[in-house]
């Protein structure tokens, strides 16, 4: 498959704090399996520097990957973007792409992408979901949720009068939501959790699976295993952490970064999938 744009090869994932970040291993592993000739590097960007970072681009750049505090401050900056990012209000990809004289700024979200494939994989299609946390992943979570089939979601925040956003989504997503504060987290058994809370915040949490079916979902993956992934293991549910969802918004990235469309599967992405999840310590498939 040829790339458009030959000659921006070029990518990075930005954000702060981002050295602990292990996309540059993902990417460049996937790049490698796909015989592209690509860079892609890590720079340390805080919130309110988006905007003079992009303007200092050069035509060599093909893309970034945005994570926290970027991915709604990169809106402004955007020409297109795909009607889930209109939909969230989120964005963690930007394409820039040469259309005659001008170049545009493509902006996608992955993150659901992340969310819902590894919980696929599993064969996990859950009734009900309680996500943990109410940042920008937490609208991606939710919209993930509804996607996997969750007709009822509960949302647990630190400060619920931050849920606004999220009643909204939940709104125009037609799912059932109920908002209330972390400290009223139930100790009933749980049987799909998506925790999107940093790492090691959930610990102090009674997350208890109701089967050896239930998941959890803990985005955090440095340091891991948390205390909360361990625990819910030894009591027989079933774990996916951040890296799982790293790695498939980074295929969903790197499609939308070769082909503008982040649904059309790379060539072998099969391989392409072992060869990033392999880079990064993960079993080269999900398995139940």
């Amino acid at each position: 498959m040829a790339a458009p744009d030959p000659d921006r090869t070029r990518l990075a994932v930005l954000g702060s704090p981002i050295a602990h970040s292990l996309s540059p291993t993902l990417h460049e592993a996937a790049y490698a399996a796909l015989g592209l000739g690509w860079s892609y590097g890590r720079h340390e960007v805080a919130s309110g520097g988006l905007d003079a970072f992009v303007a200092g681009l050069g035509p060599e750049w093909r893309g970034l990957s945005l994570t926290m505090p970027l991915k709604r401050e990169v809106l402004p900056l955007l020409d297109r973007t795909t009607p889930l990012v209109d939909e969230l209000g989120v964005a963690n990809t930007v394409a820039f792409r040469r259309e005659g004289s001008a170049v545009v700024r493509a902006g996608a979200n992955t993150d659901v992408q992340g969310l819902v494939r590894p919980v696929e994989a599993l064969g996990h299609l859950p009734g009900e979901a309680t996500i943990l946390g109410g940042g920008a992943t937490a609208a991606s979570a939710l919209t993930a949720a509804v996607r996997l089939g969750a007709s009822l979601v509960r949302v647990f925040l630190r400060d619920t009068a931050k849920a606004g956003a999220l009643v909204e989504l939940a709104v125009r997503l037609g799912v059932s939501l109920e908002v209330l504060p972390l400290t009223d987290l139930p100790g009933t058994r749980h049987g799909f959790v998506l925790s999107t809370l940093p790492g090691g915040a959930a610990d102090p949490l009674e997350l208890v699976p109701s089967g050896s079916d239930a998941v959890l979902f803990d985005v955090a993956y440095e340091p891991w295993p948390t205390a909360a992934a361990s625990r819910w293991a030894d009591a027989g549910g079933r774990v996916l952490n951040g890296l799982d969802m790293l790695t498939e918004q980074a295929i969903g990235q790197i499609r939308f970064f070769l082909t503008g469309d982040e649904d059309e599967l790379l060539p072998d992405e099969a391989a392409v999938r072992r060869a990033m999840r392999t880079a990064v310590g993960l079993p080269a498939v999900i398995s139940s």
